[in-house]
């Protein structure tokens, strides 16, 4: 193994990036016929792996004349990246604004703001170009604002660049060349792609085994070349996943991608701290879930390597927080669950309308079948819900407006929940306004819906 890096001594905190360890896995791992390595990039000082393409960003820009003293950077962030781009900042003196989004954690919206950075948190279940998302706010901020820098991580092949200067190599001396898979939870693409470019340059024959979600497009798109917005819709997973292919992927480089369920890899994030002792993040978690699900096909003589990406403080609130995980169904209790009420019902798959569709024909879908609440689509992705309520009510008050779109009049989607949830679980998730749940089987890839009336009558019985 490497020689130990501790003895470093840094000018500032910058050059405290990399290095990281790898730590085999004991526990978790049992049954996986092969020797697994953690590599975790929780000992940079941003506590994640995107410390590393950040400043490489940062560095790329200025040598560029693009970033100039006294700027500030602007960027699309789900939090880590941002952490990034933030002690960078603090040291070389810029400014930050950061977009995120709505789904991600309060606490990785906090760690901004400490670092002294603006954030403004924006819609997810919209399309990128969308005006609202956090995509399009960032690169109007940057246009808006003088000296301003938009380093746009998903585009940036310094992103890439900064793995396959670092994160390769280290990983290649950490096993002495003895490794024969990689496997990465894959979000903007440059950590799978800058690692894996480096070690399929030392040794071909290494794989290089991307994790994905469903509710991505990632998957799907490396085995056909479809962007297929049939299979995006909202996840809960985070730090891994897209619904758009980023530039910092090069799909050439990746052997293959294994879907993950949000249940599965918040169970497996929480065992990662209870078995092995280190405390880590939601894409820890699903490729360690990933890594269970592909065991049969490695061998005694494997030596795996997975990318453990951020910190589990930045999950408190969800994950490792006991009611956030009832909430969602994910952990579990006795009694009936939503596979039971869908096998007991021939009319609960999903019937969808699309944004762009008139009110009238909303109200003529509520009329003729007798339903309370419809979920909004947009190119097939949920994106919103309308009410029986709400349309009546938009119909009464103004009877010509009946050839308004949909989405003039949409709430938020519905949550997407896993067909194990308990029927108990499910009745915490119906309240107020909201009338029903989706029901993901997420390994059959169908979608139902589950209304507070199927769950009062389950209750009931």
């Amino acid at each position: 193994m490497a020689s130990n890096p501790s003895k470093r001594v840094c000018n500032n905190i910058l050059e405290a990036i990399g290095h990281t360890p790898l730590v085999r896995l004991n526990s978790v791992t049992k049954g996986v016929p092969a020797t697994v390595y953690a590599k975790v990039e929780t000992f940079n000082p941003g506590n994640s792996i995107k410390d590393r393409m950040a400043l490489k960003m940062v560095e790329d820009a200025e040598k560029a004349g693009i970033l100039k003293p006294g700027g500030t950077i602007i960027e699309g962030t789900s939090g880590n990246t941002g952490m990034g781009l933030a002690i960078a900042a603090i040291v070389k003196g810029y400014k930050c604004i950061f977009t995120t989004t709505d789904k991600q954690s309060k606490e990785k919206v906090d760690a901004l703001k400490a670092y002294g950075a603006d954030v403004i948190v924006c819609p997810t279940n919209v399309e990128p170009e969308d005006p609202r998302s956090y995509y399009s706010v960032a690169k109007r901020l940057n246009k808006e604002i003088p000296n301003s820098f938009y380093p746009n991580q998903y585009d940036n092949l310094s992103n890439s660049q900064a793995h396959y200067e670092q994160t390769g190599p280290e990983i290649w001396e950490q096993t002495e060349g003895k490794i024969t898979h990689l496997l990465v939870g894959a979000g903007t693409g440059g950590t799978i792609t800058g690692t894996g470019r480096y070690l399929k340059e030392k040794n071909p024959n290494v794989k290089i085994w991307g994790i994905d979600t469903y509710g991505s497009a990632l998957k799907k798109y490396h085995e056909t070349g479809v962007l297929d917005k049939n299979e995006i819709y909202p996840y809960v997973t985070e730090g891994i996943g897209e619904d758009f292919i980023p530039l910092n992927y090069d799909f050439k480089i990746i052997d293959h991608f294994e879907k993950v369920t949000d249940k599965d890899a918040a169970l497996m994030t929480r065992e990662l701290c209870r078995q092995e002792g280190i405390w880590v993040g939601n894409s820890a978690g699903s490729a360690i879930a990933g890594l269970l699900q592909l065991k049969d096909q490695l061998k005694p003589t494997d030596v795996v390597v997975v990318i453990f990406h951020d910190h589990g403080s930045r999950y408190l609130a969800k994950m490792f927080n006991d009611d956030w995980m009832r909430k969602m169904g994910y952990l579990d209790t006795s009694g009936m669950t939503a596979q039971d009420l869908v096998a007991s019902r021939k009319s609960i798959e999903v019937v969808t309308i699309d944004k762009h569709q008139p009110i009238s024909a909303a109200l003529k879908l509520i009329t003729e079948n007798n339903y309370s609440q419809i979920p909004v689509t947009s190119e097939d992705r949920i994106v919103g819900t309308i009410y029986e309520n709400t349309v009546f009510n938009s119909i009464l008050k103004n009877p010509a407006g009946k050839s308004a779109t949909v989405e003039s009049i949409m709430k938020e989607a519905m949550p997407f929940v896993d067909i194990t949830t308990t029927v108990h679980d499910l009745s915490t998730m119906v309240s107020g306004e909201r009338e029903a749940v989706l029901v993901k089987d997420f390994k059959a890839g169908r979608n139902y819906i589950i209304t507070k009336s199927d769950i009062a009558e389950a209750l009931a019985r």
